[in-house]
């Protein structure tokens, strides 16, 4: 059987992607109007009926603001988060809609497993996932400061790694921002930069030497630039003899744009 994974807009403007196997399809955050998450899924030929579950990150609106929406044109489908994220989501879902965790939780919704683990940004609860089916791992780690060794060991396996390259480090601090949000995006419990995304790829391939598929996403639209994310990420492995369409395969994901069907 197929596990697929899709992303229909990653980065400061909303998030939303799509994780799903032949019976079971689950969308991790919903930061995008409920219009293009029912077009995404139309476009992926995924019918509303088999997404069970929307996962939540963290109760930031480019994560969320159109959960409650889509959530009326998804007939089987729950909100899952931990009570942090849930306590602070604006968004009224009703509760038999709501499915809780704790942050480290393992559960199964239809033929994936899902286990959750803690990231370091400013949000009430912070997770990422790794999604698992006949073997294959799909992990998600977005909106955090750092790479910890935890969250190393919680993804090393995975065979599509969507990682956050959020900024790059001059164009953040010579850019036009203010100073206090400069200092947030660039803190451990912000976002991950270009570099950074680099080095937790170093060090999973350190662990493990496996053909991952990496997905670097959350581009900032006025920090980073697509090109030069995947550039800079790229120079980095090369230096340690890791090379993209050889050893992994690296590109970004974007925002607004729905990105290829990925299948493992």
């Amino acid at each position: 059987m197929t596990f697929n994974f899709c992303s229909f807009s990653s980065g400061s403007s909303g998030n939303c992607y799509l994780v799903k196997t032949e019976t079971t399809a689950v969308l991790v955050d919903g930061g995008i109007s409920a219009v293009q998450i029912i077009s995404g899924l139309h476009r992926t030929r995924t019918a509303t009926e088999d997404v069970r579950a929307i996962l939540l990150t963290h109760e930031h609106s480019d994560h969320v603001s159109g959960v409650a929406a889509a959530l009326k044109q998804l007939p089987r489908a729950t909100v899952c988060a931990n009570e942090g994220t849930l306590a602070k989501m604006r968004a009224n879902i009703p509760e038999d809609r709501k499915s809780r965790f704790e942050t480290g939780d393992a559960f199964r919704i239809g033929d994936i497993e899902v286990k959750t683990f803690g990231l370091s940004h400013d949000a009430a609860d912070p997770v990422g996932y790794s999604l698992r089916h006949e073997g294959k791992t799909i992990s998600i780690v977005t909106d955090t400061g750092v790479v910890t060794e935890d969250i190393l060991s919680e993804t090393v396996d995975a065979d599509i790694l969507v990682l956050e390259a959020n900024h790059d480090v001059e164009m953040l601090r010579n850019g036009g921002y203010p100073p206090f949000l400069k200092k947030r995006i660039a803190g451990v419990r912000g976002h991950l930069s270009n570099a950074a995304a680099g080095q937790a790829i170093l060090d999973m391939m350190a662990i493990e030497r496996k053909a991952r598929c990496v997905l670097l996403a959350h581009l900032s639209h006025r920090n980073n630039d697509p090109r030069l994310a995947e550039q800079t990420v790229a120079n980095m492995l090369a230096e340690m003899d890791y090379h993209s369409g050889r050893d992994l395969y690296l590109k970004p994901i974007l925002r607004n744009r729905l990105s290829r069907l990925f299948e493992i």
